[in-house]
């Protein structure tokens, strides 16, 4: 089990970091927090904070699926930073650096702590119109590029991060993270969960020691708790399983003994032997299961759905559908692309036409606005009557939807509005465009590149 989410979580990572460093990708906008920091402005006025797209909130809702199903599963297996955060937790038990831990109560006080971060982010975010968490956020120390749009501040929260997490158990994903505050709601009725039965659990505490939550599993009948990742490190640390003629808990409960509470001398215990050693019995070799046979789903730990559904599924099954998720959610964003930039001058008339216009240097939130400002002119390219501006801004030629009132203008003159330089009187000063339309030269008769009835130019 460890093995397979070990291989996602690498293979997450991997993409990420291979899409910034090695593609150039801007991977801000496959963030699911993006969307979330983004909903109120785009809903609103209409379009997207600079460095999101709305494929932000495409993958936003493939997470919010996965959570109903799997919980929080997201962050055990796909979130880069919980991954590095867990990586380094067992970095530093292998250099036997000491391990924090903190009690039940001031846990919960503590976790209570992402829920005032993911308010205060919020509130700055939607009031200020920029992304004000990217200055202190580790994951975008560790996706970005390290250009001038990086505070110091960033690394300094990364590194704090990296460190407690070789003493603590993913701290910043347990109790700041602003995205887990997000799923946790939603993740506290997720379909899927942990189940113990109470009748054969030992009562041996691997379980809780394993779980990267902190969960204290071998207390619950069920793990319903908000905050579990669906690792199933618990189910797999469990050394109840087996056949029972095989297993040395069954062996012992058979005759009569409880081995998780009347155990004799600790030597002689496999339970003990393998909480020493920090293992399971049944990787520490002590269980006398014979050679070749596998384990049997029958142990005191199991994952799945309530019984009515199936009780029991595989890991197998987890990783299908966190890939069928993610894997819907990109699609969907490439077959049904919504504008990050919608505006609109006037009331629409009766009837409408719409230019689509490839544009350059349209690049961002701040060049849509200026966009917008030019066909909003009041001078001698002035465009009368309504029009609707439809954007997707992005490096190279950005896509332009341009609807207008066709009785009123036409395509010719939408395309000099955007190309031709405006004075602004208010100012007193000419503002050049530093806009180009693919296919379209102002200095050109009819504007097109290639209109009919032009000479060539001698070489």
């Amino acid at each position: 089990m460890t093995k397979a989410r070990r291989i996602v979580q690498f293979g997450c990572l991997g993409l990420v970091l291979g899409g910034v460093f090695a593609a150039g990708a801007n991977c801000e906008r496959w963030c699911p927090f993006g969307g979330v920091e983004a909903l109120y402005t785009y809903a609103s006025e209409g379009n997207m904070l600079c460095s999101l797209g709305t494929s932000n909130f495409f993958i936003l809702g493939g997470v919010l699926a996965m959570t109903l199903l799997l919980r929080r599963a997201f962050c055990g297996y796909l979130c880069p930073l919980g991954t590095i955060s867990e990586w380094l937790h067992g970095l530093g038990r292998r250099l036997h650096l000491p391990e924090i831990r903190v009690g039940p109560k001031l846990d919960r006080v503590l976790a209570a702590l992402k829920y005032v971060v993911l308010a205060i982010i919020l509130i700055l975010t939607w009031r200020a119109g920029e992304l004000i968490f990217r200055g202190f956020d580790p994951c975008y120390a560790l996706i970005s590029r390290h250009g001038t749009d990086i505070t110091y501040w960033a690394y300094v929260v990364a590194g704090a991060v990296a460190v407690a997490s070789l003493l603590m158990i993913t701290p910043f994903c347990r109790w700041f993270c602003p995205m887990a505050a997000v799923l946790n709601p939603l993740s506290r009725f997720g379909l899927t969960r942990v189940t113990r039965d109470a009748e054969a659990c030992v009562d041996c505490g691997l379980c809780s020691k394993n779980c990267p939550a902190a969960i204290p599993v071998d207390q619950l009948p069920q793990v319903n708790v908000a905050r579990c990742l669906s690792c199933l490190n618990c189910v797999e640390s469990c050394p109840v399983g087996g056949a029972e003629g095989d297993s040395p808990i069954f062996a012992a409960r058979k005759s009569g003994q409880s081995p998780g509470k009347s155990r004799g001398a600790e030597g002689d215990s496999p339970i003990f032997a393998a909480r020493k050693s920090g293992q399971s019995p049944r990787k520490s070799g002590q269980s006398p299961r014979k050679s070749g046979q596998s384990p049997s789903p029958s142990g005191a730990l199991h994952w799945g759905p309530p019984k009515r559904i199936g009780r029991r599924w595989s890991q197998a099954a987890l990783i299908a559908i966190l890939l069928c998720c993610t894997t819907a959610a990109v699609a969907a964003s490439y077959m049904f692309p919504m504008p990050s930039f919608v505006k609109s001058h006037g009331s629409p008339s009766a009837q409408v036409a719409t230019v689509h216009l490839r544009v350059e240097n349209l690049t961002c939130r701040g060049r849509a606005n200026l966009f917008f400002y030019f066909l909003e002119r009041d001078d001698l390219f002035e465009v009368p009557g309504y029009f609707k501006v439809e954007a997707w801004p992005g490096p190279g030629l950005a896509d332009v939807d341009v609807t207008f009132d066709p009785a009123a203008t036409d395509e010719e003159a939408i395309k000099q509005a955007i190309t031709e330089p405006y004075y602004d009187a208010m100012a007193d000063f000419w503002r050049n465009s530093p806009f180009t339309i693919e296919g379209y030269d102002p200095l050109m008769p009819g504007g097109a590149l290639d209109s009919p009835g032009v000479p060539e130019p001698s070489p």
